[in-house]
């Protein structure tokens, strides 16, 4: 079976809840229930892409998510455009 990922990233817990945009709350709205979405926004990770610690729920709606699997990320790696 071959790799369709780069990165394999953990996911952390933080103390305090990462503040979100509404854009991304939005794309969330119908896919996840609140509760799910309030326990994610208190997890992080080290994005090997921006080299810099994101909220978690950045994460799951970036283009290079694949998946979520036992607390970890498997992440495309690709170069993200700019915004």
């Amino acid at each position: 079976m071959s790799q369709d990922y780069k990165y394999l990233v953990k996911i952390f817990e933080v103390e305090k809840a990462a503040k979100t945009s509404k854009e991304i709350q939005q794309q969330l709205k119908g896919a996840l229930s609140a509760k799910m979405v309030a326990r994610m926004k208190k997890e992080a990770i080290d994005c090997p892409v921006l080299n810099k610690q994101r909220p978690f729920l950045e994460c799951f709606v970036c283009p290079n998510f694949q998946r979520r699997v036992r607390g970890e990320v498997h992440c495309l790696g690709k170069p993200l455009p700019t915004s």
